[in-house]
This record gives structure tokens, sequence and C-alpha cells, in this order.
């Protein structure tokens, strides 16, 4: 018995009609590293009401012997006419993205990351319909978890994208973003640390329920919109064919297959589910190794934003040449330039409102009006300000010179000091390390607005 079509019904993440076409599975080799994942996954929990689905999806995936040639093109060739504008927008991109990093001392660069890092998870679940605030990721992250099974699930989620990046912001992806192997290992880092009730779908008309192996190709067809895509036993043959087209670009190249690739890897599928998630932070891993971003800036919030036209290009991505003038690939060259452009304006559009934001005079003024507030409250000492104020010019500050630099005794720094921290607006990698700023999320609404909505 075939098995069914499963259509994901958010994003590109996860209605479905039976495949009647039984052709034996054609399998390459490329496969072995996702499919021993998924042989070796501990297996479900079994449920008499459930048992079925879960051995109806251990049948071999099927090959129907689809052409690669199918989703070509696969970059925007030289010759293309469109292909110089795209050109200079990846080169406005990398001097916007290379200025913004230099504007700031290193210290803050990584407290901005780390800020940074919860918006990209946010907007990027945002886009999936998973809505869970900056702040609760945040109390996410410090163990502090809602009473609500929905809420503290969809926290834990969070958690596992934010886990997701920072694995990604250490370099463990770098050079293998667009490899079979690396889009594995994201989908499984990923998909390993969610809860099990967030690691199944449904099948809309027969309500069979399928358990999502993190890391694992899937086995069954799938439709997105009106996009049928690959059938399951050609994914490895399609994802060979896209790692041999995107892995060695050169910078702009690669500035250019973060949007063209992003498009590619949704139209073939190759998960049952996370697609989108595993997409955008495949392009984030490409952006952040060859700009150097220091995860200062995310496509995520540009693209949630604009979510509509987002899905629009995608879609229109999906449809095949239109006529001798669109490319000469079996797909719209038309439609993947149009949705370059615009994801690389969006890319520049996020970064010159990073750059805005973190102007060091404009953030000294916001920063200070709040540490005023709070020392009028009398919830902050006196010269709090002053000392926010430092750490942000210079990026790190030596505890030993905070009474020096204030003017003031070592008990009331000392007392200063504490208090911020316990605001968790200053940080130190150890008690006699230097200090910090940090970008608490509950303080974005003051310190960086914008950045998020407020959490109501």
């Amino acid at each position: 018995m075939a098995a069914p079509v499963v259509t994901p019904s958010v994003g590109r993440d996860t209605a479905v009609e039976p495949d009647t076409t039984d052709v034996p599975a054609q399998v390459r080799d490329v496969s072995t590293q996702c499919k021993n994942d998924e042989m070796m996954a501990k297996p479900p929990e079994r449920k008499a009401d459930i048992s079925a689905d879960i051995r109806a999806d251990a049948e071999p995936a099927v090959d129907r012997g689809e052409s690669v040639a199918l989703m070509e093109p696969l970059l925007i060739g030289e010759g293309a006419r469109q292909r110089a504008a795209l050109s200079d927008l990846a080169i406005e991109l990398a001097a916007k993205s290379a200025g913004l990093r230099r504007s700031l001392p290193p210290g803050i660069v990584g407290a901005l990351a780390d800020l940074v890092r919860s918006m990209n998870c946010y907007y990027s679940n945002l886009i999936e319909g998973h809505d869970t605030h900056p702040v609760d990721i945040e109390r996410a992250l410090k163990g502090d978890y809602s009473g609500d099974p929905e809420k503290r699930n969809l926290q834990l989620e969070a958690q596992a994208h934010i886990a997701v990046q920072a694995w990604i912001d250490a370099g463990e992806l770098d050079d293998r973003a667009f490899t079979v192997a690396g889009l594995c290992e994201l989908s499984k880092r990923f998909g390993e640390r969610l809860p099990d009730e967030l690691l199944w779908v449904t099948e809309p008309e027969t309500k069979a329920r399928m358990r999502v192996v993190p890391g694992a190709l899937r086995t069954r067809d799938v439709r997105v919109g009106r996009h049928i895509a690959v059938s399951p036993g050609a994914v490895p043959r399609f994802l060979t064919r896209f790692e041999d087209a995107y892995a060695n670009q050169g910078a702009t190249g690669a500035i250019l297959a973060a949007a063209t690739a992003h498009h590619r890897l949704l139209w073939i599928h190759p998960f049952l589910d996370g697609n989108g998630r595993v997409a955008r932070l495949m392009s984030y891993a490409v952006l952040r190794r060859t700009l150097e971003t220091g995860g200062l800036w995310s496509v995520a919030r540009g693209l949630a934003r604009n979510e509509g036209t987002y899905k629009s290009l995608l879609a229109n991505c999906d449809l095949p040449r239109r006529n001798d003038l669109d490319g000469r690939g079996h797909l719209s060259e038309e439609a993947l330039v149009d949705f370059t452009a615009f994801f690389l304006r969006i890319c520049i559009d996020q970064v010159d409102f990073m750059d805005g934001l973190v102007q060091p005079e404009r953030l000294r003024d916001r920063i200070r009006a709040w540490a005023e507030d709070e020392i009028r409250a009398e919830r902050l000492p006196a010269r709090s300000g002053a000392l926010l104020e430092a750490v942000l010019y210079r990026g790190e500050l030596p505890r030993g010179d905070v009474a020096g630099h204030l003017g003031i005794g070592d008990r009331q720094a000392r007392r200063i000091t504490s208090t911020l921290f316990d605001r968790e607006v200053i940080a130190s990698e150890s008690t006699r390390a230097p200090l910090r700023l940090a970008f608490p999320a509950a303080l974005a609404p003051r310190w960086m607005p914008g950045l998020f909505p407020d959490r109501h």
C-alpha cells in the first residue's frame, strides 16, 4: 500500500492525495548518514491507535526516477541579464554588514548577538505560526517554563532553535551549510531537542499520525501548496545535485546562493517537517560565514514582517519556465531572480535597521534615559548610568577600574555593580573577568525599540 502525500500546513515546514505509483526505491548511498540516524533513533512509545501509522511509515521510500534537471536553474548564471543588478545588491550588503560590525567594540558584538539570537528564533518560529516572545524565550533559557503545556512546548522549541543557532555561531556549520551531511545534522540538532508532542505530523484526510525522526530524510510524498515535491526516494539524488551546485561558491556567489538555495531546498523538501526553519538557518549560516556578520543581524525579522510577499515569491519559484526569455532551466529563472532580489533587499534593510539602533550616541541616550528613570524610582543606585555608558563605549571595563572611573569608593562601586548584575544589564565571564554590557529581552522596548513587538 502506497504512503499518502503529506502537506505542510504552515509556512514551508510541513492535504493530501494517495500515491498510486509502485516503483522500486532507488536510493543512493548519499542518504546513508541520514538513514542511519533514522534507524538508530529510539522508537516512539507504542500506542494502539498509532502503531499502524508507524509501521506504514517504515515502508521503503519510492524513487520515481525524476531527473535532477527538474530543479534547474540552481544559480543565476553569469550571463543572465539580471545578474549584474543582483551582484550589486550582494556587494552593497557585504559593505553595509562589514560597516556595522566594525562600528562596535567586540564586547558589544557578543552581547548584541545573544539578543539577536532570540530575535531570530522568535521571527523564524513566528513564520511557522508559533508565537513565543523573546521574554519567554529568555525565561526558558534560565529553566523558567510556563505551567501551560502548550506554551512550555513552544518555549522548548525556541530553546532548541537558540541552541542550534549558537552551534552555528560557534562556526560548527562553516563550509558545510550546503552539504547533505550539514543539512541532516542541522535538522537532527533542532529536532532532537524538541518535546515529543512537536515531533508528530497528522495526515489531514486519514488523520494518521506520523512521527518525525530528527535528521532523517522523509519517506513519504509531500505537497507544499500547489507544489508536489519529488518522490521520497529521489531526495538523496536531488540533495547531491544541490550540494554540487552550491558548495564551492565565491563570496558574491555564496551571498546569492543564500537566497537561491533557500528556495531550492524548500522545493526538494527533504525532511518530513521543519524544512522552513532549516532553510532559514542554512541561509543564516551562509551569510554569517561569508559576511562575518558576528550574528548582529538576521534576515528572519524582515521575512516575518513581509511574510505574505516572502511566501508568494517562494511559490512563484515553483513555477515552470514561462518563455524563451526565462532562462534555460525547467523552473522560472525570472521568479528565482525576483525572490533573490527580494531576499537581498530584506537583508540590506535589516542591516540598516540594526545600524540605526546601535549608533553609539543614540544607544547611549536610550540607556541613559532608562537608567535615570530607574534611579528616580530608587531601583538603581546613583551613578549606575555612568557605569553603563562606560561599558558601552569601551566594550568592557575591568572591575578594578569601576571606582576610579566613577570617582567613588570601592564599597559604592561594588553596590552599583551588584545591582546592575541583578538587573541583568551587565555580565561577566567570571568573578575576575571584565564587565560587559548585556541586552535583556525585557528591556528591548527601551534599549532597542522595534527589534520585536512589546510583550502584552
